[in-house]
């Protein structure tokens, strides 16, 4: 079954509630059929997909003085919280010991109180070697010959999945007529599925490194991650809202064209739409990812809003406040404002800030076009401490 790392920690636990956590076809199940021989239980089989609930619980309340009853319930994901709860009194009782899978993060997926009578327990995708060895005793079960050729592409079909080696291979002999060939394999195979959930931990993996990938300055690897994304059928409208991002909190001021391309990416694919449209955004990806790097609109940002949150008690000062009524400009309002377009420089010393914040956020980069926008700073503080001294 593969899972190196996890068949040690197997072999040493006590009976245990446990939740596989793994994509399909990794070996969930088979560990589950190892732990109830270990644990010299018999298992109760049910499916979140299939039973309901109810079902379930009738199988739970069965539990009797002869020890704690193993439940193995696949997808538990796929019942909701109200349904998740419904195991808790039976664990907390001991009458029930629970092994649950699912391929989606559990963070998520599963309610906390059912989490914390549970030991989580990750499952990876099976390497080639793995899938290799299963595909082995496959082939030793059916005794039927499969040429190398075939043998290969029933592992690159397979997606990571041993449960897919094994049906494509049964599906093949029944196929053949003789030696297995690599042109079995594609029929059996049918039309190839690839890991991925729109919803789920396989988006926000692959939109998560595609991302980095822009920032990284890598444009083979994000169009890779754009690519796999499109195969498996992603929607193009969180991809474009990573690109548009990335191109503001990676690139930033460094290179203000590259927010215009992204957003017009935006633009030409709602116009253009599949597969057109695709071509739009690889130009859009190639152009962010080679784009020179500045995270300071980001950093400005973040600094702002904790400092905000931390002095939201400091009144706006009088001076920035407009005098809409006689009364308002009798307490002060608006009173020593200074109007910009006034002075010849196009600025003032006024302060615009409450008394005791932070006076700075933005501190631009010398890199890219943010070379010219760290210039116009400077001009502007060197121009107002100059206007300040000769008040």
């Amino acid at each position: 079954m593969g899972q190196t790392h996890v068949l040690p920690l197997l072999k040493s636990l006590p009976p245990t509630s446990l939740i596989f956590w793994g994509p399909p076809g990794c070996g969930k199940t088979t560990a589950a059929q190892i732990l109830a021989r270990q644990w010299q239980l018999e298992p109760l089989y049910f499916s979140a997909v299939v039973n309901s609930i109810t079902e379930v619980k009738r199988a739970m309340e069965g539990g009797d003085l002869l020890g704690p009853r193993l439940l193995f319930v696949d997808e538990i994901h796929r019942y909701n919280k109200a349904q998740q709860a419904a195991f808790l009194p039976y664990l907390e009782s001991g009458k029930v010991i629970l092994i649950g899978t699912t391929t989606e993060n559990p963070s998520f997926e599963v309610i906390a109180p059912l989490l914390s009578r549970l030991k989580v327990i990750k499952f990876e995708q099976l390497k080639e070697k793995e899938l290799e060895k299963i595909l082995e005793r496959g082939i030793k079960e059916l005794k039927v010959e499969i040429s190398r050729e075939a043998r290969k592409k029933i592992i690159e079909l397979s997606g990571g999945d041993g449960r897919r080696v094994l049906n494509t291979l049964e599906i093949a002999a029944r196929i053949s007529k003789g030696e297995i060939q690599e042109s079995h394999i594609i029929k059996a195979a049918g039309e190839r599925t690839f890991l991925y959930d729109k919803a789920g931990d396989y988006h926000y993996d692959m939109v998560s490194a595609y991302h980095k990938s822009l920032r990284n300055s890598d444009p083979d690897a994000a169009l890779y991650w754009l690519a796999r994304m499109l195969i498996a059928g992603a929607d193009m409208g969180p991809i474009l809202r990573r690109l548009i991002m990335a191109s503001v909190e990676d690139v930033s001021f460094a290179d203000p064209g590259a927010f215009e391309i992204a957003v017009n990416a935006l633009r030409a694919y709602e116009f253009l739409g599949s597969p057109e449209g695709d071509l739009i955004v690889a130009y859009a990806t190639i152009y962010v990812a080679l784009a020179p790097k500045s995270n300071t609109a980001y950093k400005a940002w973040s600094s702002a809003k904790k400092e905000a949150a931390e002095t939201a008690h400091k009144p706006v000062p009088l001076h920035l406040r407009n005098p809409v009524t006689k009364l308002m400009k009798e307490e002060g309002y608006g009173e020593g404002y200074l109007y910009a377009h006034d002075f010849e420089e196009g600025t003032t010393p006024m302060e615009c800030l409450p008394e005791g914040v932070r006076k700075r956020f933005f501190f631009p980069l010398e890199r890219g076009k943010e070379k010219e926008i760290s210039r116009r700073l400077q001009w502007f503080l060197r121009i107002k401490e100059k206007m300040k001294g000769e008040k």
